[in-house]
């Protein structure tokens, strides 16, 4: 047994080493690797606890060489303790080097990457918006995507740090008060339309009050009171989300109750917006890092243009 999981662990760090330079691995080396992901997924949290200090990351949208940008500034895994706050995939040239990287190290180093899911770790959004498409096209069959969309359905809805501050990719639900309603969801799914799972992956921060109907057609905007009431009810101080791109990276809202962090630089190749992480040391003093696209020395020419469309 014990020369098994060695010759495993020397296989993933094979694996690791070639998607680190943005190169694939084989399909049935894809199929094993999510198989082990799901079986560490599956016992995690939809309220997954994380510890400090740790490093915050917003959407990464197959952005690859700026996902190793990301790590040259706040430290590779397992050196540094990430949080990645989902939309991993769709637009960027590089989703599936980026997903199967990102998963890779998570079944490397379970303790010291936590991934939870965004609107975009989705079987619907992903034939649309770019990933689906590269699969088909860099492994000539869609077993691919099958294998990755299936761990999309294991990723955690949420995470909390020290119990204080909430980590979610889009934001709060009319039918979500308290944590433990969270907790009692059943995540294992295709992302519903409507409901709780849904806005928690789809809503956003508004200058309103109560809830407002949200221009994405899912999820809901929420305005400050709403946050204070949840804030207060889970005695959190601080709700960190990601989903909108900032042009700064990052941007508070409601004084400093809820924090977006946007970690995708030159969002699409074109938006000329700079990224951010936010680094939490062991008493939650923030510490935010801004970083921009990687030079264009540094990257591999891409065979097809990401489709432009949505922006939200």
């Amino acid at each position: 047994l014990l020369l098994n999981r060695m010759s495993e662990t020397t296989d993933l760090d094979r694996q690791i080493e070639t998607l680190r330079k943005c190169e694939i691995i084989k399909e049935a080396e894809v199929k094993a690797l999510c198989a082990r992901a799901r079986d560490i997924l599956t016992e995690e949290s939809n309220v997954q606890k994380v510890e400090a200090p740790v490093t915050v990351c917003g959407d990464i949208h197959g952005q690859f060489y700026d996902l190793k940008e990301l790590f040259k500034v706040g430290g590779d895994v397992p050196d540094t303790n990430y949080l990645f706050l989902g939309d991993f995939v769709d637009r960027g040239f590089y989703s599936v080097e980026t997903f199967l990287l990102l998963i890779a190290l998570k079944v490397r180093y379970p303790d010291r990457i936590t991934l939870i899911r965004g609107n975009h770790e989705s079987r619907q959004i992903t034939q649309v918006y770019g990933f689906y498409d590269e699969c088909l096209r860099k492994y000539g069959s869609i077993s691919v995507w099958l294998y990755c969309t299936e761990i999309f359905d294991y990723l955690s809805l949420s995470a909390v740090i020290n119990d204080r501050i909430f980590c979610v990719h889009g934001g709060l639900s009319p039918s979500i008060q308290n944590l433990g309603q969270i907790r009692s969801l059943d995540r294992k799914q295709e992302v519903p339309h409507d409901g709780p799972m849904c806005d928690l992956l789809w809503s956003d921060p508004d200058e309103t009050t109560g809830w407002g109907c949200s221009p994405r057609g899912a999820g809901f905007l929420f305005g400050n009171d709403v946050v204070q009431a949840f804030n207060h009810e889970n005695n959190i101080e601080l709700i960190c989300r990601a989903h909108q791109l900032v042009m700064e990276g990052y941007k508070w809202h409601f004084g400093e109750t809820v924090l977006t962090v946007w970690s995708a630089p030159n969002y699409c190749y074109r938006c000329g917006n700079v990224a951010a992480i936010l680094e939490l040391d062991d008493n939650l003093q923030r510490y935010f890092t801004i970083f921009e696209a990687a030079p264009q020395e540094a990257r591999a020419v891409p065979n097809k243009k990401p489709s432009p469309d949505y922006f939200l």
